[in-house]
């Protein structure tokens, strides 16, 4: 298991993933997107130093997607995302990808936290993010419309001090 860049061979399996209601739902994203919208968001953000994409493999193939993102230099901090291919869950391709990717932000990128969005629905993830050290820092009421109905979410962060016990 390895993440590496997103290159943009990679932007069919992205597009495919981008697509699929069951992912989207929990992004709160709408699952429609053209690969021409794609491939323009992908050159427009090749040199975007707010964003890191990497891909998640597992013996070459890809698995899944792991996003550094609204990265703040000032003041240190950055949103992660990950999407599993719904034909892999349950395998740990999430945690290695929070592992990962966490590192990444912490110990590359020098910042001091990192945070997410998740539905307050959505129990599975949040107990994946409690093992990863991230802690529930607030509820954000009717934040996300998805499936025709509002939804909480709730914000949780990691300190890169409680990450390596600082």
């Amino acid at each position: 298991m390895k993440i590496r860049a997103l290159e943009s061979e990679d932007l069919h399996f992205v597009h495919e993933l981008n697509n699929e209601y069951s992912i989207m739902s929990y992004w709160f994203e709408e699952p429609y997107e053209s690969y021409g919208e794609l491939q323009h968001l992908y050159d427009k953000h090749l040199l975007n130093e707010s964003e890191r994409r990497f891909i998640i493999e597992d013996d070459g193939e890809r698995v899944g997607i792991v996003e550094l993102m609204e990265i703040n230099f000032i003041h240190r901090h950055c949103e992660i995302q990950i999407i599993v291919a719904p034909s892999h869950e349950g395998k740990g391709y999430a945690k290695f990808a929070f592992n990962e990717g966490v590192d990444y932000a912490f110990k590359i990128l020098n910042l001091h936290k990192v945070y997410l969005l998740v539905d307050t629905q959505n129990e599975k993830a949040i107990q994946i993010y409690k093992k990863q050290g991230f802690s529930i820092e607030g509820e954000l009421k009717e934040h996300f419309y998805t499936n025709g109905q509002y939804h909480n979410a709730y914000m949780m962060g990691l300190l890169k001090k409680n990450r390596f016990n600082l």
